[in-house]
């Protein structure tokens, strides 16, 4: 079906319908200009909501309790999250990539765990979502504004930690020189999207945590252990783009 979705795309380009794809193989990978317009198809303009209703037990978007149903009710107990936003970066070299960073191990959240550049919105200087993740690229990796182009948003994603991330998927120009801030950065590096986007990669592992056995997703990669809400933001990566 990603044979498919190449068809589709370039086909478009010449004014020809074809169907439209639903899964993913990892045989084939996409170009930048074929990333770039199925991104904008398939992308949310403006962030979603991440909502959920204690009276009902439903919820909206996507969060670290995608495989905990029976833990929902937990999101009424909680505070209001904290909005924050991320950068996908996907990098536009002959096989695409996924710039990832590695936290320090001292950090209060999610220290030493594998991420996405971002942070809390700070509404006394961030316009938008999109401003806090372009602030934050710059801040901790040093990716500057004008090697980026955004393209749209995942769904919103409530994580565990009490935060509304709002992530924006971005082509990276790959000329750029980064410079990692070492208070909040140990490592940057980068994962072929093609590996990312395999299903076959994405796990289900479970561990304790808080008293209760808690399960997410997991995509290994060599001795990188990519987890918890960066793996739900890839998985639904691949879900908003190839999905039915």
């Amino acid at each position: 079906m990603y044979v498919a979705l190449l068809a589709n795309l370039r086909a478009s380009e010449h004014g020809v319908r074809t169907m439209s794809p639903s899964s993913l193989s990892s045989s084939a990978t996409l170009t930048a200009s074929e990333f770039r317009r199925l991104a904008r198809q398939r992308l949310h303009e403006t962030p979603s909501e991440a909502i959920f209703d204690p009276s009902t037990g439903r919820s909206w978007g996507r969060s670290d309790f995608d495989l905990n149903p029976e833990l929902l009710a937990e999101l009424a107990l909680m505070d209001p999250p904290r909005p924050a936003a991320v950068l996908v970066p996907v990098v536009a070299r002959e096989q695409l990539t996924v710039l990832l960073t590695v936290r320090t191990d001292h950090l209060p959240t999610h220290a030493g765990q594998i991420a996405f550049p971002g942070g809390k919105v700070d509404s006394r200087v961030d316009s938008s979502p999109l401003a806090t993740a372009l602030r934050e690229a710059q801040e901790e990796i040093g990716l500057e504004a004008r090697y980026i182009e955004p393209l749209g948003f995942l769904d919103s994603y409530r994580s565990g930690t009490g935060f509304h991330i709002m992530p924006v998927v971005a082509l990276v120009e790959p000329n750029f020189t980064l410079k990692p801030d070492p208070a909040e950065v140990a490592d940057v590096f980068e994962v072929p999207l093609s590996f990312l986007m395999d299903t076959a990669n994405h796990q289900r592992h479970s561990r304790e945590w808080r008293g209760r056995l808690r399960y997410f997703y997991a995509i290994p990669f060599g001795d990188r252990y990519i987890w918890g809400a960066t793996a739900g933001m890839i998985r639904n990566l691949h879900e908003r783009l190839f999905g039915a």
